[in-house]
């Protein structure tokens, strides 16, 4: 054999390769176009060229070298297959997996309650005239838990229209449209992107046809709700972000609570109320109000008549935790860590999830008729609540102390319909009365009407309710955003308002920066290490294995 046909041999196997390429361009694409098809009749050309010239197909196909080929081809083309086929199921069934440690991919389970239940269709605009591509991500996420939202980037400069429609006034605005509203959610400067936490609590409180009220008793030594060393600042700013009014009441100067009370909080209060205030308090829940209490130990609040009016104990011992799992977070075994949760809408998402109760009492029950209590909070075995915080060692004395695990907090309900309510003696007769006019029919419609209305928002408001918690330290500003301690805050004023229980679930938490930063020297380690030092060790191992058979 020449060597010019030795080569001419080699060559044949472009034939077969022309012939693979032409398929999967054709088929790829979906158009067999002229490219496709010059492949395939090259490929097919120089297969039979090659086996007129060299022998015959008999010949040609017996020989180990060709079996060797048509081996290989047919394990290229099954390779090209099933990635083909793992490409389309990818495309065709969508699957995601967060493998970061705080889930910086992933919508917070609030998000997801709160797209998948929109009502109707919500649009965020996005002013930005160049998209980030974070952003970009960002909304799509939220698009991929709900058909009600959508969203789309805007060049302010180029669609004035839209923007006029928005009254947009600096580049980088992001507004949401639901129905006639339009609510501006975050303006944007140069590289900071849009935030989950912000577009959540605006998506809550574009829904929300009223704003709830929520006020703070103030008067008996609670912490101010501006920003001071223990104050409420923090716990404020997230309920007025999450769509609430918060408001200081003071019960001494008013006879009642306010009519558009949503919640009435009793927070961190070191002097007893006055009987009236607590008069005006038990008043409003028996008309179906809300009130949420906090309550530190060795405090007394001076509410003994409502207390026991919902079967709450207070215990004054201060709750150990000798568990140990503090200490990893830095705190001492006078700051519970809690891991385990009642069954109730408030904590149905936190699973083991940690929040913290620094200096923190107990709470028990007696059993009420018509009352409804549900445990919150529960601390671990290894707790129990000490009597003598004084002892220079704290341990457990049976003689003296309660073996956990402790309830820390409760949620009550009560139906409005077994409070005692005021009724009007009926009339003595029933006089016989002409037949109504229309304007009389009119106005008889309208009273009906108003009566049903009535009637289907005590049917939607059905019960009071109450949230007590023996501790406040952990709403107060430094602790609220410690682990779960501000879902809880909110998630029971959620409920106290009764809001959508839908939405009570674990809020997106702001990313933390775990960049790393490299100093020139490491930058430059890592170059030539993963650039040289890598591929050549893999180069010299090749050699040596190649000498070694050679």
């Amino acid at each position: 054999m020449s060597k010019k046909s030795k080569y001419w041999r080699y060559l044949i196997w472009l034939g077969p390769c022309l012939l693979v390429a032409g398929l999967i361009a054709g088929l790829v694409t979906g158009e067999w176009t002229v490219l496709p098809i010059i492949f395939l009749v090259i490929g097919l050309g120089i297969i039979i060229f090659g086996l007129i010239t060299f022998g015959g197909a008999k010949n040609f196909f017996a020989r180990r070298s060709t079996q060797a080929g048509t081996n290989a081809i047919v394990a290229s083309v099954a390779l090209v297959v099933i990635l083909g086929l793992i490409n389309f199921l990818a495309v065709r069934y969508t699957g995601r997996i967060d493998l970061t440690e705080n889930q910086l991919f992933t919508l917070s389970p609030q998000s997801q309650e709160i797209v998948k239940n929109l009502e109707q269709p919500l649009k965020v605009w996005a002013f930005v005239p160049t998209p980030n591509p974070a952003d970009q991500e960002l909304l799509a996420r939220y698009s991929r838990y709900g058909e009600n939202f959508e969203y789309e980037f805007v060049d302010p400069q180029i669609e004035v229209g839209i923007a006029q429609r928005f009254d947009v006034n600096l580049i980088g605005e992001i507004y949401l449209e639901y129905g006639d509203k339009k609510q501006l959610v975050q303006s944007l400067s140069p590289g900071e992107p849009i935030s989950e936490i912000e577009l959540t609590n605006a998506i809550a409180k574009v829904q929300r046809d009223v704003l709830p009220k929520i006020y703070f008793i103030q008067g008996h030594g609670e912490p101010l709700l501006e920003a001071e060393q223990g104050g409420f600042s923090q716990a404020v700013a997230s309920l007025e972000k999450s769509g609430y009014e918060v408001e200081p009441l003071n019960l001494a100067s008013l006879a009642a609570v306010p009519e558009d009370a949503g919640v009435v909080a009793i927070a961190g209060a070191k002097r007893p109320l006055i009987p009236g205030e607590v008069s005006a308090i038990q008043t409003y829940l028996d008309n179906g109000g809300s009130a949420f209490l906090l309550i530190d130990p060795n405090t007394n609040p001076g509410l003994d008549s409502l207390l026991q009016e919902w079967g709450i104990v207070l215990d004054n011992r201060i709750v150990i935790d000798a568990s140990g799992t503090g200490s990893v977070l830095g705190f001492g075994p006078v700051t519970p860590l809690v891991r385990d949760y009642g069954n109730h809408p408030i904590v149905a998402d936190f699973a083991n999830g940690i929040s913290i109760y620094p200096l923190a009492r107990r709470i028990d029950t007696n059993q009420v008729v018509g009352i409804t209590a549900t445990p919150l909070i529960v601390t671990s075995e290894q707790s129990w609540a000490e009597s003598d915080v004084e002892s220079e060692e704290l341990e457990f004395n049976p003689a003296s102390d309660v073996p956990g695990p402790l309830n820390l907090g409760f949620a009550f309900s009560r139906p409005v319909s077994s409070t005692p309510t005021q009724t009007t003696p009926p009339p003595e007769t029933e006089a016989e009365t002409p037949p109504a006019t229309d304007e009389e029919i009119t106005e008889t419609e309208a009273e009906d009407l108003e009566t049903e209305e009535t009637a289907n928002e005590a049917e939607n408001n059905p019960e009071a309710r109450l949230v007590a918690i023996g501790n406040s330290t952990f709403a107060t500003d430094g602790w609220l955003d410690e682990q779960l301690n501000q879902d809880l805050f909110l998630n029971s004023v959620d409920w106290l308002s009764k809001q959508d229980e839908k939405s009570l679930s674990i809020r997106p938490k702001q990313p933390e920066n775990r960049r790393i930063n490299l100093t020139p020297e490491k930058a430059e380690i890592i170059f030539w290490s993963a650039l040289v030092v890598v591929p050549l060790l893999g180069l010299i191992t090749a050699g040596i294995m190649w000498w070694r058979r050679r």
